[in-house]
């Protein structure tokens, strides 16, 4: 089993920056692609952005591309999520999670943490 642990939220006026922190226990996965995930009160779960182990290689949502960076501390067992020019609508719990494969869809992913909260006052 893979553990994760999202850390960094909290409460942050429009235009300001935050980073999150996804700390990684359990089997080893090497071979995972990790994903940052958000779901504002009453929407769906929307992609954000991803990051391949192997080769460090990265995606982005149209909507956060050039606000966000997503990097990974293989020490560390831990991804980070850089949000800068927070906008209002980037309100969310934010989610860590694990795949197997290479996947924007969240139904792909096989593990996921408790979620850290941002909220971005405007």
């Amino acid at each position: 089993q893979v553990q994760l642990v999202e850390s960094g939220g909290g409460l942050v006026q429009a235009g300001g920056s935050l980073r999150l922190s996804c700390a990684a226990s359990g089997r080893t996965f090497s071979r995972y692609v990790m994903g940052w995930f958000r779901q504002a009160p009453g929407k769906e779960r929307e992609f954000v952005a991803s990051v391949r182990w192997s080769a460090l290689s990265t995606y982005y949502a149209d909507s956060v591309r050039g606000r966000f960076t997503i990097s990974g501390d293989r020490a560390k067992n831990t991804v980070y999520l850089q949000m800068n020019a927070l906008k209002p609508e980037d309100t969310a719990v934010y989610y860590c999670a694990a795949s197997g494969v290479a996947t924007q869809l969240p139904q792909s992913y096989d593990y996921w943490g408790q979620g850290t909260q941002v909220t971005v006052a405007s």
